[in-house]
């Protein structure tokens, strides 16, 4: 290369241009002997994301481009460009001989700085610059825009070597695409709908000029910040077009007369912040960075969405989840001290239909927020909530994968004591030592079978189910469905030997709940919640999208009997105020946490599932004067009334947004509950067996062929005194009947649960 600058240095002082130019010429044969493995990877392009019916929810890039074909831009904007920097493109090779002599000389002498590239040279630094950015080489990027007559030497070899793999059609279309037009438009594409509003095959003259004159400095030519020089530059290369070709001079005239329309000026944002659904967006976001199909690392992931110009189309329904934001917003404003969710998502597939929540602005403005609070923190969501009764869930389905019956009876008074009650972890069992006092905060009774006690949430009922059922198999039962804790724990490691789970103690993300209950819908077939639809390459190449992992996790004759007792919750129960006219079939829960500072309603159809949540949020000072509730509080923004319980505040949410997604599906049914999870016959117990002793009742109770245990109801009588039996007159054949003793007086104002070493919501609604 030394050699060679310096007889091109030697040509520039010999007099005249024959000379120099004859000098030129060898040089650029000896070009040959110098490095020519120029690789040109594909341009830079923004990648789309849409929503289901291909709205766009936001791009991503490093460089908005949009990388189109020669055919598909103006003719106009061809020869606008080409004249005004290469107009002999098409008659000299890689170098114009006489344009970099000239330029060498200028330079040479000390004048003003010359390029002298032909087009060819120009792609080629485009090329060497694209590719330092996309490896983050910023010295590259320097190297790439040095002034030394080294660089320029390399840069000639390439051409020289580019032009005999590429065709001129095809080197000028890359250019065109990989030019920057100033004001983050990288491309002809992009340039055009920035600045007109229009596409690069429908330029105009004026545009086409304009656009054509803002290469050689983008910044100082800017319209949209310097409308005068830009127009001054483009009128310099409208002069030069008339000057090459005549016949356009009365075109030209007309373009001079054409003023730059700065209100069809229009930005092409960047990212999540500024999509309409921020949130739905990151989350979107996020599952791409955990996608395989984008790259071995997240780097590599993040890489490729943001030069990639993929295609990305979301499963989210446009109408519902405008429906679902309405639906949350009307109930929780985003000033509101409280924050309110709502997630769908559409049984056996695990595709999310709708996610909304009450700041639905991303930022750290009054109102806004950087968290999804419906999501994992994994997933940009926040630190997750409990929720309360809709717990019980996962406790009744592993109670009926575990063989006990629909018709299982229990005393559920109130409150109830359980400390010293045995539990099984997934170590084995275990005694609670701790204090642990039950109340019930809607119904109770000396007897109650679980459809009763799951229609009106009855807490003491539970405990004792969940003793019967095991804590390990219903945190197991709560994974297999699809429920994680939000930080990302494992849920049954650490929850199974709390009792207190089955009153929905655990810290998990609405999603989760949501994609629960949509396992039950499915009839047992558990699908990750998924948000991407489809992805396809720049090329139009399909690339595999996340899955969703669907697969039989619970017994179908289980979901069934699930699905068979939830949808009394709803027809007969708290469920009640939230359910969906015209859907026979719907299941659903309430839960509220302790002191009612947490509401919840979830719930399903075989088309459609979802989670709605309403919860204080701790972080707003209004609760530092207030009392930390939710029960009768009004709103100070929204103006909205709260009764703390999950069907008239989360429900409210739910039944609002669950019409607009099941708008225009059909009113299926469950699957058939199975003979084994039915209610069985009931039996009448031995005559007089409550005025019998213990021992003398249970024998007689053995002998009829029922199960005996025993509980310990609060009570005036001295503790231990035998009160008798639970059911009184008649229970299931073979179920279990109850000798029941008295614990002693309930202790002085202890109204709530109380577990340790975690507390414990009342779960009551």
């Amino acid at each position: 290369m030394s050699v060679l600058i310096g007889v091109l240095a030697a040509g520039f002082v010999m007099p005249g241009v024959g000379v120099a130019t004859s000098t030129l010429k060898a040089a650029a044969a000896g070009l040959q002997d110098l490095p020519a493995n120029l690789e040109t990877p594909p341009q830079a392009e923004r990648s789309t994301l849409l929503m289901a019916d291909g709205t766009t929810l936001a791009t991503f890039y490093d460089e908005n481009r949009v990388y189109v074909p020669l055919s598909e831009i103006a003719p106009v904007m061809r020869q606008a460009q080409l004249d005004i920097e290469d107009h002999r493109f098409y008659q000299h090779g890689a170098i114009d001989v006489q344009g970099t002599l000239r330029a060498f000389l200028r330079n040479s002498a000390g004048g003003a700085t010359q390029g002298g590239s032909s087009i060819t040279q120009q792609y080629v630094k485009g090329v060497q610059i694209e590719t330092a950015l996309a490896n983050g080489n910023e010295e590259g990027v320097k190297q790439a825009q040095e002034k030394s007559y080294g660089r320029k030497i390399q840069e000639m070899r390439y051409a020289i070597a580019l032009e005999k793999r590429l065709s001129k059609d095809q080197i000028l279309e890359r250019y065109l695409n990989i030019a920057y037009y100033g004001d983050g438009a990288y491309g002809v594409e992009a340039a055009a709908h920035h600045y007109f509003n229009t596409s690069a095959k429908d330029l105009t003259l004026a545009q086409a000029a304009m656009l054509a004159g803002l290469v050689q400095n983008p910044d100082a030519y800017n319209p949209r910040l310097h409308s005068q020089t830009a127009l001054e530059r483009r009128n310099v290369v409208l002069d030069r077009m008339a000057e090459l070709d005549p016949t356009l001079k009365d075109q030209v005239d007309q373009a001079k007369a054409t003023d730059f329309d700065a209100s069809k000026v229009s930005a092409t944002r960047n990212g999540c912040a500024s999509s309409p659904y921020p949130f739905v967006c990151e989350y979107a976001r996020h599952e791409l960075l955990n996608s395989p199909a984008l790259g071995e690392t997240v780097e590599d992931r993040q890489r490729m969405l943001n030069r990639g110009g993929l295609t990305i189309r979301t499963t989210i329904d446009p109408r519902v989840q405008e429906a679902t934001q309405k639906s949350v917003s009307s109930v929780v404003s985003d000033r509101d001290p409280a924050l309110g969710t709502m997630v769908m998502i559409k049984p056996g597939t695990g595709e999310i239909q709708a996610m909304a929540q009450s700041r639905p602005s991303m930022g750290n403005g009054t109102g806004e927020t950087f968290y999804n609070y419906n999501a994992t923190q994994a997933m940009g969501g926040a630190e997750g909530y409990q929720a309360g009764s809709t717990f019980k869930i996962f406790t009744l389905a592993a109670a009926f994968e575990k063989g006990i019956p629909i018709d299982k009876t229990y005393p559920a008074d109130s409150p109830m004591s359980f400390q010293g009650t045995t539990f099984t972890s997934c170590s084995g069992p275990f005694v609670l030592r701790e204090p642990w006092t039950v109340s019930n905060s809607t119904r109770s009774a000396a007897s109650m079978d679980l459809q009763t006690a799951t229609d009106w949430s009855v807490n003491t009922y539970y405990v004792q189910l969940i003793r019967d059922t095991g804590i390990c198999n219903a945190t197991k039962m709560a994974q297999k469905v699809g429920v994680q804790m939000a930080t990302g724990g494992d849920i049954v490691q650490l929850m199974n030997r709390n009792p207190s789970f089955v009153l929905g103690v655990a810290e998990i993300a609405p999603v989760s709940m949501a994609e629960a209950m949509a396992t039950f819908a499915s009839g047992g077939i558990h699908c990750d919640a998924v948000i991407i639809g489809s992805m396809t390459t720049a090329d139009g190449k399909p690339l595999a999208t996340p899955s969703a992992n669907c697969q039989r996790t619970v017994d179908a004759g289980v979901a069934a009997a699930v699905n068979k007792v939830l949808t009394g919750v709803s027809a007969n129960g708290t469920g009640k105020p939230a359910r969906v006219d015209g859907y026979q079939d719907q299941a659903g829960k309430t839960g509220t946490t302790d002191s009612n500072q947490t509401v919840w309603f979830v719930g399903y159809t075989p088309e459609l599932a979802g989670a709605s949540m309403i919860a204080i949020d701790k972080t707003n000072s209004y609760w530092n004067t207030h009392t930390k509730t939710l029960k009768g509080v009004r709103l100070p923004v929204s103006g909205t009334v709260l009764t703390g319980s999950g069907s008239g505040d989360a429900g409210r949410i739910y039944k609002s947004a669950m019409t607009a997604g099941l708008q225009g599906k059909p009113a299926t049914s469950f699957g058939q509950v199975k003979a084994e999870f039915q209610p069985g016959q009931m039996v009448a117990l031995p005559q007089g067996v409550d005025q019998m002793t213990p021992d003398d009742a249970r024998k007689a109770l053995e002998a009829a062929g029922f199960q005996v245990d025993q509980t310990y109801l609060y009570n005036s009588a001295p503790y231990g005194t035998f009160l008798g039996v639970s059911p009184k007159d008649q229970a299931p054949q073979s179920s279990t009947v109850y000798l029941t003793f008295s614990a002693g007086p309930a202790p002085q104002g202890d109204n709530q649960t109380q577990a340790s070493p975690t507390p414990t919501p009342s779960g009551g609604n």
